[in-house]
């Protein structure tokens, strides 16, 4: 299986939107990132990691991504689904 993860640049949050979780830094999506990456590794699949930017570029960088590559799965991070304004970017 090949699975992609497609977020946002952990260095590119905002971590004073009040949206978010308290105390959540780009350390710890970086670090949650890695645990996600190892566990599916682990299960023998073939994992990689888009990083987008929130901005009119992160459409076109996926489309490049999906189309380079064939794909079982696409995972979508909780940074670009889960929070209304970021979604609009996706």
């Amino acid at each position: 299986m090949r699975v992609l993860m497609v977020g946002y640049e952990p260095d590119s949050v905002d971590f004073s939107d009040p949206a978010l979780p308290p105390g959540l830094n780009a350390e710890k999506i970086h670090h949650g990132i890695e645990v996600a990456l190892k566990d599916m590794r682990d299960r023998g699949w073939t994992a990689e990691q888009c990083f987008i930017q929130p901005d009119d570029q992160a459409g076109p960088i996926l489309r490049q991504m999906l189309t380079s590559g064939s794909y079982d799965c696409l995972v979508i991070g909780a940074g670009v689904r889960s929070w209304p304004r970021h979604l609009a970017v996706f």
